[in-house]
């Protein structure tokens, strides 16, 4: 495959801001959030020199597991009414698939119009690749709601076998081993496509793994993965907290690596609404992802971090323990990964380099669904990205809560195996992939069929 051309390769970078400088820092200007009473008063009113919403209503989606944090607290806190959204209705969603089907009917059909999303799910909506009859129901990803969260989880009777990040001692034994008995070692992770998928092909792969050929991998949902490890149905699982912890604190199993080992500062859940109803509310579409970014930032201040676990764990959201429910801290983000620390999943909801969605990121993902064969990789990259991932959104959003843009910066994408992404060319990237299988490329049409 030849190179793209230099023009193409060079308009694609200033999409990506990857030689640009832009970075999000807090002014002071954000004000204290809504009262903490559920039944005081809420100020309701827009500043007079920002557009109002066009409605006060949305219905979001979200998973039950820690990252779902920022939907939750701006439903209790009130962000949503604070500006001017005050009908917005939260939906706890059975799976990921659930989730696909409730925004491809909308909430017009009893489904929803957005909510949280792991990525790459948004531009595989978009495309029609994981919804039935390949219905194609265009996305917009309009913030990032956190990073890390996520984890790899061992069963506990492979504990001293050499699974860590990277494979030590005999760990590469294991699975030959388990693959000559014929039972290979079985994986779950949560749906096909997410990055929870590729996380776990990835940490295979990068350690000599075939995950195709050498693993069984299934699909369960989130809440079903400790109760199977502890059944002994799979061998290990890449989810979302409170899983992995819950799994090392009642003693089945044990996290081997979390996502931040495995790429430190990548994307995680993401903000996702539908495309039509965010051109029908164009203002609603910006006060929504205001609301949401003042959540992050609650969400990122130790001083509310119990109120949150306890939040968050309640019967109607997570419905865990309190004692389940870790959302890290300065002091887990910059500790030592290789201690005890390590159960732990370092969610990091508010920072520079977080919640500012970035197409080079989500480039990176769908190449590793094309190295995987799953889907092509789209030969108009550059507009599919730029369609999908509404960076304009997000800067206007910040700026009219006093965030303001300076000296973000990100480059190449750096894995723990040493092996680094660029958007320049990510076809030659590819072909540089040890264990892959024969990707294809196709032309994704950028319009609703």
């Amino acid at each position: 495959m030849s190179h793209l051309p230099r023009s193409t390769r060079r308009h694609f970078l200033s999409l990506m801001g990857a030689t640009a400088t832009s970075s999000i820092f807090l002014k002071g200007c954000l004000g204290n959030p809504p009262s903490d009473s559920p039944t005081a008063p809420v100020n309701t009113v827009v500043s007079a020199d920002q557009p109002k919403p066009e409605t006060t209503k949305i219905k979001l989606g979200y998973i039950p597991i820690v990252e779902s944090a920022p939907i939750i607290i701006a439903q209790e806190k009130r962000f949503f009414a604070k500006h001017g959204m005050t009908e917005v209705e939260v939906s706890k969603q059975a799976s990921w698939g659930a989730a696909r089907d409730n925004v491809v009917i909308g909430s017009q059909g009893g489904g929803i119009d957005g909510g949280m999303w792991q990525m790459p799910m948004p531009y595989y909506i978009t495309e029609g690749r994981i919804t039935t009859n390949n219905q194609k129901v265009p996305m917009y990803v309009l913030l990032q709601l956190i990073t890390h969260g996520n984890g790899i989880a061992i069963a506990g009777k492979h504990k001293g076998k050499g699974l860590t990040t990277k494979f030590a001692g005999g760990a590469k034994a294991l699975f030959s081993n388990l693959k000559s008995a014929g039972t290979k070692f079985k994986a779950a992770y949560t749906f096909p496509g997410a990055n929870q998928e590729l996380w776990i092909r990835y940490w295979l792969a990068a350690n000599g793994i075939d995950p195709d050929r050498d693993v069984e991998l299934k699909i369960i949902p989130p809440a079903q993965m400790v109760a199977d490890l502890k059944a002994g149905s799979i061998d290990g699982f890449c989810v979302g907290e409170p899983w992995n912890f819950r799994a090392a604190y009642e003693g089945v199993g044990f996290t081997v690596a979390t996502d931040r080992e495995i790429w430190d500062g990548h994307p995680g859940k993401v903000l996702g609404v539908r495309e039509d109803w965010a051109i029908a509310y164009p203002n609603t579409h910006i006060a929504l992802v205001k609301a949401l970014l003042e959540a992050c930032v609650y969400c990122a201040d130790p001083r509310h971090t119990e109120e949150i676990r306890e939040l968050i764990a309640r019967k109607e959201y997570v419905g865990t323990k309190k004692e389940y429910i870790h959302l890290g801290s300065p002091e887990l983000n910059t500790c030592n990964l290789e201690t005890p620390m390590r159960e732990y999943a370092h969610h990091q909801f508010f920072g520079a380099t977080v919640n500012r969605p970035s197409r080079t990121e989500h480039l990176w993902l769908a190449a590793q669904m094309a190295r995987w064969g799953e889907v092509p990789f789209p030969r108009n990259w550059v507009e599919v990205a730029e369609r999908v991932c509404q960076v304009g959104v997000f800067s206007t959003a910040a700026r009219e809560i006093g965030l303001s843009e300076i000296t973000y910066s990100k480059g190449a994408i750096h894995l723990f195996d040493g092996v680094s992404f660029s958007a320049d060319n990510p076809i030659e990237y590819l072909h540089t992939l040890h264990i892959e299988r024969n990707f294809t490329l196709a032309e994704i049409p950028l319009t609703a069929e």
